[in-house]
Order: C-alpha cells, then sequence, then structure tokens
C-alpha cells in the first residue's frame, strides 16, 4: 500500500533540528528526502530516518548545476537559514522558483524574514522570549523556564512548517502552481498561544506567572512527590474529575475548601503534597488506574517513550522503519542522486575527484 505522499520529491537543506524534524514527517508518509550537506562536513542531525543525503559545494559552478537539476525536479524545497543566505547563493525563490513554478519553497526560520530581529542567530529560547510566551512560563515568584526546545522549534518551528507545506501541496493540485512559504519560529509559537491569548483577554489566566489554572498555580493541575522520590501528575479540572481525585486520595470533601477558592489554593496544595508523599508511585497508579480522576505517573523518557509516526491514518498508515537509521553520514547517496538526475559514472568520479561532491561509493553501489 502506497504510503500518502509517495512521489513527491523533497530538497532538505541540513540544518538543526527543525529543519530535519520537518524533513523527517514528510519522509516517514512516504516522500523522498534528499539532505543538501556540504562537502567534507559533519552531520549533527538525528532525524534522518528515511532520507537520502547528497553533499555538494553549492558554491562551485559545478555544484550549483547539480542543485539546480535536483531542485527542478523537486516538489518542496526546505531551507533553514537566514533572509539573504540562499541569495547569496544564488538559490533563493525568485530564482528556484522561475525554473520550477509548481516547487513549494519553505524558509524555516527563527525570526521570519523581515523585521529587527530576522538577520541575528537564536535558539528556541529566544524565540519564545521574544514572542512572548516566555514571561507566562514558570512557577510564581521564580524566573520564567523554557520547556527543553519544543514548542519554539518543534510545534512552532517543524510543525507549522509542515502545515503550510500540505496546504500549498493541496492548493497546487488546484492552481498547477508552488509558492513561497515563510515559517517563522516566533510567529509560529505564538499561534500556538491563541488560546492562552483569548484566555488573558477575557479574565481568565492574569493572575502573574505561576498563579492561574494551568501554569502551577491550581492544586489540581500539578505534580506531585510520592514516598519513593518520584511524581504523579494530576489535572482533575472538572468537577467531576475533582471529587474522583479527592476520593483517590481518600480525604474528607467536607474538609476542603471549594475546588476554585482560589485564595484557599496554596491551604489546598499542602494537604494534597502531604498525601501523596504517604504512598508510592506504583500505589497511587493502582489506586487510579479506571478512575476518571486524572492521575497519573511521571514516568522516564527511556521507560516510556517510542516515538513513532503520527498521526495514523486508516488505511495508508505509516509503520516506522526500524531498519532505517536515525543518523546519516553526509554525501552517503550521493552517486546514486546523481546517476537518477542523468549524470554517467565518468562524470560523477570527476565530480568527486574535484572536490564538487563527496560521497560513500561503497553504499551507493549496495
Amino acid at each position: 500500500m502506497d504510503l500518502p505522499l509517495k512521489g513527491i520529491r523533497v530538497i532538505e537543506f541540513a540544518g538543526l533540528a527543525p529543519g530535519p524534524f520537518a524533513g523527517l514527517i514528510l519522509a516517514d508518509f512516504g516522500a523522498d528526502v534528499i539532505r543538501i550537506d556540504r562537502v567534507k562536513s559533519n552531520s549533527t542531525d538525528f532525524l534522518a530516518r528515511g532520507k537520502r543525503s547528497i553533499a555538494l559545494d553549492v558554491k562551485s559552478e559545478k555544484g550549483k548545476e547539480i542543485l539546480h537539476r535536483l531542485t527542478k525536479q523537486a516538489d518542496i524545497l526546505i531551507e533553514p537559514y537566514r533572509p539573504g543566505i540562499m541569495e547569496k547563493l544564488g538559490f533563493g525563490p525568485e530564482v528556484i522558483c522561475k525554473n520550477n513554478p509548481r516547487l513549494i519553497y519553505a524558509r524555516l526560520t527563527g525570526y521570519g524574514q523581515t523585521g529587527d530581529y530576522s538577520r541575528e542567530a537564536g535558539h528556541d529560547i529566544n524565540y519564545l522570549a521574544i514572542s512572548g510566551v516566555l514571561s507566562a512560563m514558570g512557577r510564581s515568584g521564580e524566573k520564567p523556564m523554557f520547556p527543553i526546545n519544543y514548542l519554539a522549534d518543534f510545534a512552532g518551528g517543524s510543525l507549522i512548517c509542515v502545515i503550510g507545506i500540505l496546504m500549498a501541496l493541496y492548493e497546487r493540485g488546484r492552481s498547477g502552481l508552488g509558492q513561497v512559504i515563510d515559517a517563522a519560529m516566533v510567529d509560529g509559537v505564538g499561534y500556538l498561544s491563541t488560546f492562552l491569548s483569548e484566555l488573558i483577554k477575557h479574565g481568565a489566566h492574569g493572575n502573574g506567572r505561576g498563579n492561574n489554572l494551568l501554569d502551577g498555580g491550581a492544586p489540581f493541575y500539578e505534580v506531585y512527590e510520592t514516598l519513593d522520590g518520584k511524581h504523579m501528575a494530576v489535572g482533575a479540572i472538572e468537577t467531576q474529575f475533582y471529587r474522583e481525585l479527592i476520593t483517590g486520595l481518600e480525604l474528607d470533601p467536607d474538609s476542603l475548601p471549594d475546588q476554585y477558592d482560589t485564595p484557599s489554593w496554596p491551604r489546598i496544595r499542602g494537604i494534597f503534597q502531604q498525601r501523596f508523599r504517604q504512598k508510592s508511585q506504583d500505589e497511587w497508579t493502582a489506586i487510579f488506574k479506571n478512575s476518571d480522576a486524572c492521575v497519573t505517573p511521571v514516568l522516564s523518557m527511556e521507560h516510556s517513550l517510542n516515538p513513532a509516526p503520527a498521526p495514523v491514518l486508516s488505511r495508508t498508515p505509516v509503520h516506522r522503519n526500524e531498519n532505517s537509521p536515525s543518523f546519516l553520514p553526509p554525501g552517503k547517496h550521493s552517486m546514486e542522486i546523481l546517476k537518477e538526475i542523468g549524470y554517467h559514472s565518468g562524470e560523477i568520479d570527476e565530480l568527486e575527484q574535484s572536490q564538487v561532491i563527496q560521497s560513500d561509493k561503497l553504499s551507493s553501489n549496495l
């Protein structure tokens, strides 16, 4: 059974986490993703499952010619550079899309193509900061705290970029034309924060960082330490779920303040903390199993996480290829890819000797 993106060719310029994850998603769902690496480069990409690599000197004339051939046959291009870099190389959208009007050209950056920060370096923490989202994260009375690099890099970056690519693919089916996608992580994480923005606008989240319903202020949306030094996550927001939480904790509801009496939240939290410390994580897990208390054990990633392509499609499901390596050496498929776009063996040998390309002959001949 064909995967949903079979027949779609993607050119992915090598970069850090957000770009490679966008390419990984497309590869997992059937696209032919070719990563463009630099000659004599070292890869830090561990999101290479299902991709191929060609290592090119894109500053050389012959390297540029190869890249032009690749982009003419591509459906999607993903580039992760700061504004102006692709134009300086001669591969900006005004050139590439003119040669291939059906190409979907995705520009994945931190701050976008224009603006005060557009040409500055940055990472997830900076994009969260500029978007305003970081100011809302963390405990009351403490400095803002960032959630590793999931939110801006992968959610606001990779996923928003892929959504744009898929929408452009769908629209291309009507118009026959590609388009340029400006996927800025600052914009993406801002869009993800629409719900929070609306809560603030309507007065439902405005008591300062760490004092609200979903940011650590509420004792019924919190993480508690257990007797054995592990933790339980509690998300009993709705009244009926809160009642089950109280039952599982063997507390008398009449002895507690009202659930939404916010001045009493510190007192309720103290009671819950004391109670959770009386049993181990396994004991609490057994108590709350098959209940609607919204209480679950906090498991370690080493013991619980096995990332697989999501979502699951009914007719064309994706099955993770355990045999496909997550790490891909630069140039592993250079010879294979060059042959596909019309280069013969003698030309490829000359390109390698002149260091226009880098290849792994053994891998390419397998």
